[in-house]
């Protein structure tokens, strides 16, 4: 009975305490997760190297040279703006993959709903963990095109898991509580592709912020994604150390945000094996 309690508890501690014991289930099905995806292909993880490594070569070509496009006096170059852009992409690919996978995470893996024992709350933990691998990866190649075109990088670059830590913890919130209604409106994965798809473009992941009007300057700020990929440029690309007030309170939201999250899935997946 206890097992029982535990594993459908609510409280912040119950989500923590979740995390904790489940580690290791964790990391096996994130690794499963992640090779699975390329299972079959002849370069296999290799993939995950060059699909952002093309996708940045595309962004330099269409940006640098079709459109010529400069991010503002940041830039010293053309290939600068492929590098800016990549940063908010990278961003923006933490939450949206997760999000959009989201609404059918335990609608994919119906089999585990019956098995009590089997704790459903690590499911969006899973999926989190293989999108932080892929964005890593990403990240790799955009640190050696910083390295290429600036010729170094900047040592507050390593602040950056403090940046996305918050970002990390606010998604897994979202993806609770997505996975969970997801069981019951099966329409919630429809409206996750056009939400994310409307935050990528309200937030300055391709144009900066300064190149709104000062009068809606303030409401690009109500997208949660603003603030973590200006952070995330100035650490990444500026040289600038996070601004740590301010980063104190969205990791306050998104603890918030994500016990939320947590508390809905644990409270609502009673009703799963019944919908299900």
């Amino acid at each position: 009975m206890s097992t029982i309690y535990a594993e459908f508890g609510t409280s912040p501690a119950a989500m923590i305490r979740s995390l904790a014991s489940n580690r290791l289930l964790i990391w096996e099905l994130t690794k499963r997760e992640v090779i699975s995806r390329y299972r079959g292909s002849v370069l296999g993880l290799a993939w995950s190297f060059f699909n952002p490594l093309l996708m940045l070569a595309v962004y330099t070509f269409v940006f640098s040279v079709v459109f010529k496009a400069r991010w503002g006096q940041e830039t010293s170059s053309h290939g600068d703006f492929a590098v800016i852009l990549f940063v908010g992409i990278i961003v923006h690919g933490v939450f949206a993959e997760c999000v959009n996978r989201a609404p059918g995470l335990v609608l994919n893996n119906a089999s585990y709903v019956k098995r009590v024992i089997f704790p459903l709350e690590t499911l969006p933990w899973v999926a989190m963990g293989a999108t932080i691998f892929h964005s890593a990866v990403s990240l790799v190649v955009l640190l050696i095109a910083q390295l290429l075109l600036r010729g170094s990088i900047p040592l507050t670059a390593l602040w950056l898991p403090v940046v996305i830590l918050p970002l990390v913890v606010g998604t897994m919130g979202v993806s609770w509580l997505l996975a969970s209604l997801g069981v019951y409106l099966r329409d919630i994965g429809q409206v996750t592709g056009i939400l994310t798809t409307v935050m990528l473009f309200m937030a300055p992941v391709l144009y900066p912020v300064q190149a709104l009007p000062e009068s809606l300057r303030s409401y690009i700020y109500l997208n949660p994604l603003t603030f973590i990929i200006e952070q995330s440029r100035a650490v990444l690309l500026w040289g600038v150390s996070p601004n740590f007030v301010d980063l104190g309170k969205y990791s306050i939201g998104a603890l918030l945000v994500a016990w939320l999250g947590f508390a809905t899935f644990q409270k609502m997946r009673r009703g799963f094996a019944d919908v299900l």
